[in-house]
């Protein structure tokens, strides 16, 4: 096993009914004067905004609302929050929904501890993260694992760049679970959720990195278990079983578990992150219409890996490393399409581009030709390019 740091503090209320905890957790961590972050709109027509209003004011907790998130979070949006959270006196963002909500209240959380910081600005990375106010987050989606994780993602449409940040300083303070509140998602958001968590674990076990076989071992699993359960959970959105193994499986996939003692690669996010930016698609689907041309273009640097993740994953049988590693590559693209997901660019709705645009996507995740991404293999602009090339079909 390779040297690590894991700090995992979320406390977790997981099952039927948990969010029936919201003003007690609140309560329990600091929160007085609440503001309450959620989407488009479902949680009020659901009836759970109101719920969790209930539940606050019967612990004497005041709040105010910040609504209307999208997929792949404004940054314009998380600015008005941070003034709505300053103006109220917030010392607690609850956020209401799936990642994007969760993200957006990281953000608030993160501009309101530093009045007159812009946050774009720590997003960039010209100021510093140096603090937040607590957060909490009542889960609606299984997908990003923002209740757990240390990171958060926003998006300037003024200038279609997609950003993140990651700091424990705005992992969030508790998350209540309850699998339940995600049978109602739309059929692609769910597969875009199974997509977004299978891939936050591809993206930890495909590095330079080995010697850490728990580490393998609780990967490996948890992609079996999404597999087995996304196919379940796309038959039947009202099968718990299903559904709360999506959800756990969520927050595991993205709070450092499945990749202690391997840096992550992440190089799929980061070409996910411009198209999404750039176009508005959904993140899950930005992420399996690159990654079997990503795996195609960097398998050969470590086929016993792919092959491995073959025979672990998929049950592939194919004695010939070479073999199993196309096989698993195979595999992983036939079951994005068995739940409806994109596996390239051209299955996306911004459909086949020109070659000018793939170079400035390329040109714009890189900074101009300045970074190298990823660590399974390096990648500047021209390899960057190439991916986006390889998909564009």
């Amino acid at each position: 096993m390779q040297s690590f740091t894991q700090y995992t503090p979320t406390e977790i209320v997981f099952g039927r009914g948990a969010q029936k905890e919201a003003g007690k957790l609140t309560k329990k961590w600091g929160g007085s004067r609440v503001l309450l972050v959620y989407g488009g709109g479902s949680a009020v027509r659901s009836g759970l905004l109101q719920e969790i209003k209930e539940e606050l004011d019967r612990e004497g907790i005041a709040c105010e609302e910040l609504g209307g998130v999208q997929p792949n979070p404004r940054l314009a949006l998380a600015r008005e929050g941070v003034e709505k959270a300053i103006a109220f006196q917030a010392d607690l963002i609850l956020a209401v929904g799936g990642g994007s909500v969760i993200d957006t209240a990281k953000a608030v959380a993160a501009g309101a501890y530093v009045p007159g910081t812009d946050i774009w600005d720590i997003w960039m990375g010209k100021a510093p993260l140096t603090g937040a106010l607590p957060v909490g987050a009542v889960l609606t989606i299984s997908a990003a694992g923002s209740e757990t994780s240390d990171s958060a993602v926003l998006t300037n449409k003024e200038t279609g760049k997609k950003a993140g940040v990651n700091s424990d300083l705005i992992r969030p303070r508790f998350a209540l679970m309850n699998p339940e509140l995600t049978y109602s998602l739309p059929k692609y958001q769910l597969c875009c959720g199974i997509t977004d968590i299978l891939m936050h674990t591809l993206e930890r076990y495909f590095t330079p990195v080995a010697g850490n076989e728990l580490t393998d071992e609780i990967a490996e699993g948890l992609m079996r278990t999404v597999i087995r359960n996304g196919r379940k959970a796309f038959a039947d959105q009202t099968d718990y079983e299903a559904m709360s193994e999506l959800m756990w499986c969520g927050s595991l996939s993205h709070n450092g578990l499945t990749g202690l003692g391997r840096p992550k690669d992440f190089a799929c996010h980061k070409l996910g992150h411009e198209i999404g930016g750039h176009f508005d698609e959904a993140h899950g689907a930005t992420l399996s219409a690159v990654w079997g041309s990503w795996a195609r273009y960097v398998y050969q640097l470590d086929v016993p890996r792919f092959a491995r993740y073959g025979r672990k994953v998929w049950g592939i049988e194919e004695e010939e490393d070479g073999k199993a590693a196309v096989m698993a590559i195979e595999a992983t693209e036939a079951f994005f399409r068995e739940i409806q997901m994109p596996v390239s660019i051209g299955e996306l709705s911004m459909g086949v581009q020109p070659e000018e645009v793939l170079r400035e996507l390329a040109d714009s995740a890189t900074k101009g030709d300045t970074v190298k991404l990823g660590c399974f293999k390096k990648l500047g602009a021209r390899e960057m390019y190439e991916i986006y090339q390889a998909a564009n079909h």
